[in-house]
C-alpha cells in the first residue's frame, strides 16, 4: 500500500470520525466518552469501503 492510499484512508477515517462525533454533540451530549465512542464507531464507514469490491479507490480490488 502506497503512501497516497494510506493518507486516503485515514482522512476518509476522520471525515468519518468528525461527522460521527459532531453529530453526537449536537444532540446536546458533550460527554466525552459518548463523543468518542462515535468517533470509534465512526470506523465502520471506511472499512465498509476497504471491503467493498466494487470501490475503486481503496476497495479490496483497488490498483495499487
Amino acid at each position: 500500500m502506497n503512501k497516497d492510499k494510506v493518507k486516503a484512508i485515514v482522512l476518509s477515517y476522520l471525515r468519518a470520525a468528525f461527522a460521527a462525533a459532531l453529530a453526537v454533540y449536537l444532540t446536546g451530549n458533550a460527554d466525552p466518552k459518548a463523543l468518542g465512542m462515535a468517533a470509534l464507531a465512526a470506523i465502520a464507514g471506511p472499512v465498509l469501503k476497504y471491503l467493498d469490491k466494487s470501490a475503486k479507490d481503496f476497495g479490496l480490488v483497488a490498483k495499487e
